[in-house]
């Protein structure tokens, strides 16, 4: 009996050394959100009281716009995402939209919601909710990733409230064989992926966005500083763990009954979600218009930010 107790105690015991080293080589506290807000919370930045949450947005350009233009950013990303493609359409001397953007629940400055609810139900009621308190009755929406698949989903559940809807390598129809992110895949890993709510190395956060960018170029020091600082914010890896066990697949029948117009965007060499869901999309909207961009990956507002801009610009002017 001895003989078996001793392996097993030596190996528990190796084990529990090489937590021990990892923790302390590697663990890192949550970012106080008031911290980070003097970095991220510059002007336009403002803060909405919603749902027990104090929601990070930003409101710009023509504030007579009847019909605002929404951008919603994807999973474990921020408002900031959009920062270029905001910047030339707001430059434009004759722009005349509004552009309204904020940080979902879980993310960037906003962080978690005390329901603990990270479902697409939940975020659709989220946006809703937001812009009623803005008093916006009619709007154009667009997301990313996942800001798309709540994009699309809020576009059918208040079709009344949406004149057009513009998709960016969004979710929607079942993953086959894209490779993904590494960060992405050890959220998704059962038991090891509760790591990452005290280890979550600067090394990771780069390693995911090179696979999220085709241009290498753009995963730059600052990007990945911007991405690792927000996903250390107070309680935002706890939502965005919650946010992964939760995941529910989304239900593509839904998307044949939209009737808006549509701009589908898609990065050629996405590998997150491939480029065979853009004409799948394409197919099952009647009303829309396809972009592929050659060269660019999940993220085209970031990649691509000039085409994007126009290509929304053109669509929006139609």
């Amino acid at each position: 009996m001895k003989k078996l107790i001793r392996p097993l105690l030596y190996t528990l015991a190796s084990f529990l050394l090489v937590m021990i080293v990892l923790f302390s080589v590697y663990a890192q506290r949550d970012i106080p959100v008031e911290k980070l807000k003097l970095k991220y919370a510059q002007s336009p930045s403002k803060f909405l009281p919603l749902m027990s949450m104090q929601v990070h947005y930003r409101d710009e350009g023509n504030p007579n716009d009847p019909s605002p233009l929404i951008l919603i950013h994807g999973t474990s990303s921020s408002l900031n995402t959009w920062d270029s493609v905001v910047k030339i359409i707001t430059s434009n001397p004759k722009n005349k939209k509004r552009i309204i953007r904020f940080d979902l629940p879980a993310f960037g400055l906003t962080g978690p919601n005390p329901e603990n609810d990270y479902g697409g139900p939940y975020y659709v009621n989220f946006v809703d909710s937001f812009l009623n308190v803005l008093q916006i009755k009619k709007c154009t929406i667009s997301g990313n990733s996942g800001g798309g698949g709540i994009a699309w989903q809020y576009a059918v559940a208040h079709p009344e409230k949406v004149n057009k809807l513009i998709l960016l390598d969004p979710t929607g129809y079942p993953q086959k064989n894209e490779k993904g992110s590494l960060g992405f895949k050890i959220a998704s890993l059962p038991v090891i992926n509760n790591l990452m709510l005290f280890i979550t190395p600067k090394s990771l956060i780069k390693k995911s966005l090179e696979a999220v960018f085709y241009d290498k170029s753009f995963v730059t020091e600052a990007t990945v500083t911007r991405y690792h600082e927000l996903l250390l914010s107070a309680g935002n890896r706890r939502a965005t763990l919650s946010l992964f066990k939760s995941r529910r697949p989304l239900n593509p029948n839904e998307i044949k009954s939209i009737q808006q117009p549509t701009l589908i965007i898609w990065g050629e060499q996405d590998q997150l979600i491939s480029v065979d869901n853009a004409y799948l999309f394409k197919q099952d909207i009647k009303n829309s218009q396809l972009f592929i961009l050659p060269n660019v990956g999940h993220i085209p507002m970031e990649e691509s930010y000039l085409k994007v801009a126009n290509a929304i610009q053109s669509f929006i002017n139609q």
